[in-house]
């Protein structure tokens, strides 16, 4: 047996025809793929496969040869269609066989409920001999872990989410700790707004987008384009902070947060450093803005109007002009408008310090998104124009809503 080899990377099988025809989802290869993340194992590769002996032995062993660490989950019920342990079997050229020790624990199960256990839950009992069993306190299908002549590792982990969690969470992590798993990691995460997620990747440019260490990596979000700087190895942490310093200096305007930070939590954090609270009055989203918002304590009051609710219809907008893109308009001077009334009632009702006004229409195929902020110094508005309309638009217009009340907290 060659000597335990460092797990830098790993591949994951998710086995169940369930999962190739689309009736199950699959969130154990999420929860996991973000668990080996943070050990500093990097998954290059996550597969779904039906229950077919061929294609799940032919995936074990190309993993293997690709990998340190090869985890899979599901395929270890009792019934024929379960096919993991052959196809490991048959890749280890290994012949499974009862293990005592497992056949009187399964056999256990079934005495405590005064039934005979069906023959076919025997299955459940194999190992081969180059695998440990994994206790599931949660079923009746045990892991396995199995180590490969060449020092990687198989791990097989049943697929319903309640039993695969705790053997990972308190056993398999554990055994990788112990065989030296990952490398030094270090990443953040740079939370977008005012710009789409091609706008960021042209400014970015790519040499910075095609380097491999650091990572320098896009996604568009449903509430903001993220930017993730990641390195691995020796110094990684300094590498994604010079990285960053550097992505910061290119797009450092449009960044209202960073790591996993929601608007909820950012404006509130503002108004908190102010000692400030808010009231919210909307007028046509559909309460879009409040959902976003939820339940927080400086959120004193949240109103929602139709459009044509008597107090929404009677104090109309002024208009004013509409921001085109994602840039705001020029704030708008002059005297109270409706929507701004509404924000100060809302503020004065709520006895909050800071009123916000939103109010959305249709324009088109887009939604144009008014937006009134009433402070205790001042009171700034703006109107900008939200990508698509119905629900996607009242979404969109929350988070226009969003972003100009946090700007306005934050400014001097």
């Amino acid at each position: 047996m060659a000597p335990p080899r460092p797990i830098l990377t790993a591949e994951l099988l998710s086995i169940g025809t369930e999962l190739t025809v689309g009736e199950t989802r699959d969130t154990n290869a999420f929860e996991l793929a973000r668990s080996l993340t943070g050990l500093g194992v990097a998954v290059r590769r996550v597969q779904a496969l039906p229950d077919d002996l061929d294609a799940v032995r032919e995936a074990f062993a190309t993993a293997l040869d690709r990998a340190d660490l090869v985890i899979s989950t599901g395929g270890l019920g009792p019934t024929p269609d379960d096919l993991t342990r052959e196809a490991i079997a048959a890749v280890a050229e290994e012949t499974p066989a009862v293990d005592p020790g497992l056949e009187t624990w399964l056999r256990g199960l079934w005495a405590r409920r005064g039934i005979e256990m069906p023959a076919m839950n025997l299955k459940q009992a194999w190992l081969i001999p180059s695998a440990t069993a994994l206790d599931n306190e949660n079923g009746t299908a045990p892991g396995w872990w199995v180590d490969r002549p060449d020092g990687r590792v198989v791990v097989a982990l049943p697929g319903p989410p309640r039993e695969m969690r705790p053997i990972w969470e308190f056993d398999v992590v554990r055994r990788l700790n112990e065989r030296g798993v990952g490398a030094e990691i270090a990443s953040r995460t740079l939370r977008l707004a005012g710009i789409g997620e091609s706008a960021v990747a042209d400014v970015l440019g790519e040499e910075l987008l095609r380097a491999t260490n650091p990572i320098v990596a896009t996604y568009a979000r449903a509430e903001a384009v993220d930017v993730r700087i990641s390195a691995r190895g020796d110094g990684a942490a300094a590498l994604v902070e010079e990285v960053t310093e550097q992505v910061r200096g290119l797009i450092g305007e449009y960044v209202w947060a960073e790591g996993e930070t929601t608007w909820s939590q950012a404006i509130g954090e503002a108004l908190v450093d102010r000692g400030w609270t808010c009231s919210v009055v909307e007028v046509g989203t559909g309460g879009s803005l409040t959902a976003l918002l939820g339940d927080v304590p400086w959120l004193h009051l949240a109103e929602t109007l139709a459009p044509d609710a008597p107090a929404a219809a009677h104090h109309p907008d002024a208009e004013g002009p509409v921001a085109t893109g994602t840039a705001p308009a020029t704030p708008q001077p002059g005297a109270t408008d409706g929507l701004e009334a509404l924000a100060r009632n809302g503020r004065d009702v709520g006895g909050a310090d800071v009123g916000l006004g939103v109010r959305v229409r249709a324009r088109g195929d887009d939604t144009a998104v008014t937006v009134v902020v009433v402070l205790p110094d001042r009171t700034h508005r703006e109107r900008r124009l939200a990508f698509l309309g119905g629900s996607q638009g009242r979404l969109r217009a929350a988070l226009v809503a969003a972003h100009v009340l946090l700007d306005e907290i934050r400014r001097d």
